[in-house]
């Protein structure tokens, strides 16, 4: 089962991450997710566990509790959904009103 913490320590490290949750049972992987640019913690992560009722014991042994002075979120991690087109960025196009391209009089 994946699944995802929230709320996590900035400074938390994935081996702590992993450690936490190996007191349920077996720990297939740890992450935590970190900004492409500065590398630091986005304060979340996904933890994988391969016996589905480790790791809803897991879950509802964690779900809630302080982890060096922060509440964390733990919960069944759902699937990521397509997500289409993305907003903001610099993508342009007809869409954002105004004549950018092509169409110009």
């Amino acid at each position: 089962m994946n699944i995802f913490v929230g709320s996590l320590p900035f400074r938390l490290e994935e081996t702590e991450l992993k450690d936490l949750f190996e007191e349920f049972g077996e720990v297939s992987s740890a992450k935590i997710i970190t900004d492409k640019l500065t590398g630091r913690s986005k304060g979340f992560g996904f933890v994988e566990m391969p016996d589905d009722e480790e790791a809803q014991q897991a879950i509802e042994g964690l779900n809630g509790t302080d982890l060096k002075g922060r509440t964390i979120v733990v919960n069944k991690s759902e699937e990521r959904k397509d997500r289409g087109e993305r907003r903001g960025g610099f993508g342009g196009g007809q869409s954002r009103g105004g004549n950018y391209g092509g169409n110009r009089r």
